[in-house]
């Protein structure tokens, strides 16, 4: 509708213009003419013509500009906006002593042109000067507005809260990453979770009773050192039964992210289309990959499955067999890796000691 506007808009102006241009002829060519009244209709059709060619050109530069200014950030906009409107005024200051100058009348072309050219130019200049200092200007109008803007329009996505698991909070790793600063966002502890560590830790069985008892001791620690980050988000559901249920349940209605090392609700959820962190998905991700002809510094533990076999592990629990280790068995031993195999199991390295001949 408004591409149709300003076409229609161009074309009555270009038609009116040309229909009435007939009146500022010479005298002399107005007694030439025999009909006036044709003449006026002839110049504002080609008024009309003009007048359409100059509104589809507006039209498509009007659609360009908006195109740019929808995909340009919000905070360059403003920023713009602001300089633009701030190089305007300093424009009029600056220029305003040029209407005051004593300009002989034949010369009067000068102001208006100096005040065109002038806005111009400072405007540009705000513009730019914008652009290389925009965040800070806005930064120190409101150090909060820019990042709350650009929350609110789309431009920065905000963190979504984790919902942990009571199996993340026993495991304990989940503290060591949250003080890393690699993990954003609030992190919910619903009740039910908190009841069931309770309840672990108030039950007759000595091995859950120490895993309840741990995981309220890794959640005080939390959130003495953290106090706006824990929160204890009060949501149950007593329709539902299980706990796992329940996660599920409240990460959907919080659209939120659920935080686990349970290998069964990891999957459950992730079909349920709730987004699911793997504490052990992490861990195994950062295990350092070793490639063929990488030196290890390694403890022979125990002899493997072969005579000449020794066996060690690294700090992380991955095993490494060393072809001619077995005589090393209890000492430090520096080798080379040779091989690795992902198995069910976990991963396996293979190596031998370092100096030692490759059999063919």
């Amino acid at each position: 509708m408004l591409d149709a506007i300003i076409i229609i808009s161009f074309i009555i102006a270009g038609a009116g213009i040309g229909f009435y241009s007939v009146d500022f002829l010479p005298n002399d060519a107005l007694a030439q003419v025999t009909n006036l009244e044709g003449l006026s209709f002839v110049t504002g059709g080609f008024g009309a013509l003009i007048g359409l060619a100059l509104g589809i050109a507006a039209q498509t530069a009007y659609r360009r500009v908006e195109r740019q200014i929808r995909e340009m950030p919000v905070d360059r906009l403003l920023s713009r906006s602001i300089g633009l409107v701030l190089g305007l005024l300093v424009a009029n200051l600056m220029l305003a002593p040029i209407f005051l100058l004593p300009i002989p009348r034949e010369f009067a072309f000068i102001k208006p042109l100096a005040a065109v050219l002038g806005s111009v130019m400072f405007a540009f200049s705000g513009i730019n000067l914008a652009d290389i200092h925009g965040r800070t200007l806005l930064r120190l109008i409101n150090p909060n507005s820019v990042e709350s803007m650009l929350v609110a329009e789309g431009t920065l996505k905000p963190a979504t809260s984790k919902v942990l698991d009571t199996s993340c909070i026993i495991d304990g790793r989940i503290e060591d990453i949250l003080a890393t600063g690699f993990l954003e966002g609030q992190l919910l502890v619903p009740k039910f979770v908190l009841q069931e560590l309770q309840q672990l830790a108030d039950g007759s069985n000595d091995q859950k009773r120490v895993r309840g008892r741990r995981g309220l001791d890794i959640l005080n620690q939390m959130q003495e050192a953290y106090p706006e980050r824990i929160v204890i988000h009060p949501a149950d559901y007593d329709d539902v039964s299980t706990v796992d249920a329940k996660l599920v349940r409240l990460a959907q209605d919080i659209n939120g992210t659920l935080l686990t090392n349970d290998y069964n609700l990891n999957k459950v959820a992730s079909l349920q289309k709730v987004t699911v962190l793997n504490i052990n998905d992490l861990a195994q991700a950062m295990r350092p990959a070793y490639l063929p002809g990488d030196q290890i510094d390694l403890k022979i533990l125990k002899q493997g499955k072969e005579p000449a076999q020794g066996v060690g592990y690294l700090d992380d629990g991955t095993m490494v067999v060393v072809e001619e280790g077995g005589s090393y068995i209890g000492g430090e031993l520096a080798v080379v890796v040779t091989g690795s195999l992902q198995t069910s199991a976990g991963r396996m390295i293979f190596a031998r000691p370092q100096g030692s001949t490759v059999v063919s």
